[in-house]
């Protein structure tokens, strides 16, 4: 499968993966525990309100990029505190999904994961989904300098520590705007689309090369390519 500005899938050697909302669907509103312990370390961090609390890390998010980076860069939080803290949530509402266990598993070359959050949130993660055998690596908002995507301290890490060629790497990713970067310096992209405006605010742009509405399906598809032909 091909599209303009992309590459076939035929041709990706290294396969890129966003972690939240991404290798598990939005509708299981995972996120929302993380948000609710964010609001609760600024509050008890910084003896605000519930409510101020909230507003602040909202400012953060929208000014920084990250709750997190605000809270480094305004309030000299040490990181570790903030992403153990706010990572201490219950996986159970995140469903198994067998088809994405077999896409991955069948699928050529390498997979990596590139999360802004932390690299045990994403192994709990992994091992959850059943998906932990499948990925070589994680580089995670620490590896970044706990610069957030889409920074591109990240990006450059990925490529120097796991020595990726663009060319042939795909990136997947629920925020349009993070794969501005991939794109640039190469990389074929595939928005997993996702209603909510902070995630899908840049996502009519020519950065984005496939479109997903089911990530299983459509790894699924990719690994049968000889291999045949799907669509965008």
């Amino acid at each position: 499968m091909s599209t303009e500005g992309g590459r076939p899938l035929i041709e990706i050697e290294t396969w890129i993966f966003d972690l939240d909302n991404t290798l598990y669907p939005s509708s299981c509103r995972l996120f929302d525990q993380i948000h609710a312990r964010m609001t609760r370390f600024i509050g008890d961090r910084l003896g605000l309100s519930p409510d101020a609390a909230l507003a602040l890390q909202k400012t953060y998010f929208r000014e920084h990029g990250t709750t997190l980076r605000g809270l480094m860069t305004v309030n000299r939080i040490d990181p570790k505190d903030f992403l153990g803290y706010v990572h201490e949530i219950d996986l159970a509402c995140v469903p198994p999904d067998p088809v994405l266990v077999e896409a991955l598993a069948t699928l050529p070359g390498r997979k990596i994961v590139h999360t802004n959050g932390s690299e045990r949130h994403a192994q709990r993660l992994l091992d959850h989904l059943g998906i932990a055998g499948s990925f070589c690596g994680i580089v995670d908002i620490e590896a970044a300098g706990y610069e957030p995507k889409p920074g591109l301290a990240g990006y450059r890490e990925l490529l120097r520590r796991h020595e990726v060629t663009p060319a042939t790497a795909l990136m997947i990713e629920d925020m349009a705007k993070n794969l501005v970067p991939a794109a640039a310096i190469g990389m074929t992209t595939a928005w997993v689309r996702n209603p909510v405006d902070w995630a899908a605010a840049g996502s009519e742009g020519d950065h984005i090369h496939y479109v997903i509405d089911d990530l299983g399906t459509f790894l699924a598809a990719a690994a049968t390519l000889d291999r045949g032909q799907i669509s965008p």
